[in-house]
């Protein structure tokens, strides 16, 4: 099993070498990623390695190729299920962003409590009262929950998510989540982001 950091940065080079060949670009050395994304090209080169795949000192990475290998890596066989709880204006953008791009993630129903945003469709997607949690991740085979909710209630939340069978879940909520070892949590609170880039811009 790969360590998580490189999960994190094979991720950022697949849409960075997604992007270069777009522009009609076929190679790219490390040094040009590494720039880009604000790595060290050993950095670069050492994940790569890590994935069994080399490039050439003349020419560099073939990006076809090696899109293809961290996709191989990164993306399951057929597409992942996936479910929103909260619909607010950031699952929205969330919902928006996963289903306009090519990923092998596919977000298929969403849920809120509040009245005015069940049975609809928002953002492409049905909106269910969170009642149906169950019923829902059983007949999609769901087994990937994101969290845009009121962090008050993402434990209860999150406790019936896995109950029912979610086995990773995306936490944007300000609230650490207590789960089992078997499931597999991504915290990602933006408040101490923003705090965070608001230091380094006082100290700059």
């Amino acid at each position: 099993m790969l360590p998580e950091k490189t999960i994190e940065r094979l991720s950022m080079y697949r849409r960075v070498l997604t992007v270069h060949q777009e522009k009609g670009n076929d190679f790219i050395y490390s040094h040009e990623l590494a720039s880009i994304l604000h790595l060290t090209a050993v950095q670069i080169r050492r994940d790569v390695m890590l994935i069994g795949y080399t490039g050439t000192q003349r020419k560099g990475y073939l990006i076809t190729d090696l899109i293809q290998k961290i996709s191989e890596i990164l993306d399951d066989e057929v597409s992942v299920n996936a479910i929103i709880i909260g619909m607010g204006h950031l699952g929205k953008a969330i919902s928006n962003y996963f289903n306009s791009n090519r990923s092998n993630i596919k977000i298929i129903a969403a849920f809120d409590k509040d009245q005015t945003k069940v049975d609809r469709i928002i953002s492409g997607i049905k909106s269910y009262h969170i009642e149906n949690l169950n019923k829902i991740i059983k007949s999609d085979n769901c087994k990937i929950a994101i969290l845009s909710m009121s962090p008050k209630d993402a434990q209860n939340v999150a406790d019936a998510l896995i109950y029912n069978g979610i086995k990773g879940i995306m936490n944007f909520t300000s609230v650490p989540l207590n789960v089992p070892e078997t499931v597999y949590v991504e915290n990602y609170d933006m408040i101490t982001s923003i705090e965070k880039v608001a230091y380094y811009v006082k100290k700059n």
